[in-house]
């Protein structure tokens, strides 16, 4: 090509001889991070069925609440009614919930008590119906014969299984002409696919639920797996309900929650699980002890982990959790397992064309144990 002397600001972008100036790089917008399935990391096992199982125990009941609603609060009753007599013996020190007097059981009929109040030298004080009552421990006989057996049994409970699954299609002709920024158009469809199905897994983790009948699934019905809001049904709280406070989220909330769930269980939440709103919330907890000096250049205004008396929680912010709600969750308890060989892969579908063909397919549950060792505060304000 003979020289023509032109600068390149006289040549002009759409002349012939000018190559197109196109980035190697394509831009996502679209969210697809997976923050909480990050968390919680990758399983040890695999589920074996579609439908997988595990044990879970506890206990034997150390308290009840007086379920009597005509106890004359003006006197000392030495019978009362409780909720679950089963849970009693003679010889059972008890104390009611914010009070100093304890009692001795010296009878059980169904659900009926009888007590010697002010037992030990302590002050007798008034009972209510709905007071909790705390069994402190069994005073046995000297000599006396062994008490009647008492045992909890493990129970099974489970989640099913959830299929996801997109379809990937590549004209020959899309194969074969050269991309810009892209190597083969087959692989970055798969990638992309496979960023959209692992999105959807942490949603459905977080949110779904499975159908009211036919769990397994049919013919018909989609088989789903029980997501972890729609299994927390122990440890709820609503603000503005059962002497919860009301209002937006507040330290005193989540505190309270936090305690809640420990007194319950024997869990040691590890995970505040939020939205944007409720983690900026979290955020301004530290706002009134926020100090700088005119050297800093540098405004943090962020809480990643929140230490209480309860737990050292890591504060997990994800898209996929509701605006008006807080999850208070136990980590070392859920695990997001894959059926045996059925997670995350390509499977090439037969071509009856001039096209590659295929599907990004994965099959997960959600093992959520103890439901009783996670909380969830929900319908907080979000305005």
């Amino acid at each position: 090509m003979s020289f023509t002397g032109k600068a390149t600001y006289t040549a002009g972008s759409t002349l012939p001889e000018m190559a197109e100036d196109v980035s190697d790089i394509v831009s996502i917008v679209s969210p697809y991070e997976t923050p909480f399935l990050d968390h919680i990391g990758d399983p040890q096992r695999a589920a074996g069925s579609t439908y997988h199982e595990w044990l879970e125990d506890t206990l034997l009941p150390n308290k009840d609440v007086i379920a009597d609603s005509s106890i004359d609060s003006s006197s000392y009753d030495t019978t009362i009614t409780v909720a679950h007599g089963s849970r009693f013996r003679v010889g059972d020190q008890l104390r009611a919930e914010d009070s100093g007097e304890l009692m001795l059981v010296t009878g059980v009929n169904g659900n009926d008590l009888t007590l010697i109040r002010g037992y030990g030298g302590t002050t007798s004080e008034n009972l209510s119906n709905a007071q909790v009552i705390h069994i402190l421990g069994n005073a046995a006989l000297e000599g006396d014969d062994a008490p009647s057996v008492r045992f909890t049994n493990r129970i099974r409970t489970g989640n099913w299984t959830q299929i996801f699954t997109a379809a990937v299609r590549v004209s020959g002709s899309d194969l074969a002409v050269r991309k810009l920024a892209v190597a083969d158009e087959l692989d970055y469809q798969k990638q992309e696919r496979l960023r959209e199905l692992l999105r959807d897994l942490e949603n459905t983790v977080i949110n779904g639920a499975a159908p009211a009948s036919d769990k397994q699934g049919s013919a018909s019905v989609r088989r789903t797996m029980h997501g972890i809001i729609p299994s927390i049904t122990t440890n709820v709280f609503v603000p503005g309900e059962d002497s919860f406070p009301s209002g937006a989220l507040s330290e005193t909330q989540l505190n309270l929650a936090l305690r809640m769930v420990w007194e319950n269980s024997a869990s040691r939440v590890d995970t505040i699980l939020v939205n944007g709103f409720q983690k900026r919330k979290i955020n301004s907890f530290i706002t009134s002890t926020r100090g700088y000096t005119s050297k800093e250049d540098t405004y943090r205004d962020m809480v990643s982990i929140y230490e209480s008396d309860f737990g050292i929680c890591r504060v997990i912010l994800s898209r996929h959790v509701p605006a008006d709600s807080v999850l208070l969750l136990d980590s070392s308890r859920i695990d997001v397992l894959p059926l045996a060989g059925r997670s995350f892969y390509y499977k090439p579908l037969a071509s009856a064309g001039d096209y590659e063909a295929g599907e990004v397919i994965g099959e997960y549950t959600l093992e959520f144990r103890n439901e009783m060792a996670h909380g969830v505060i929900s319908g907080l304000t979000t305005a």
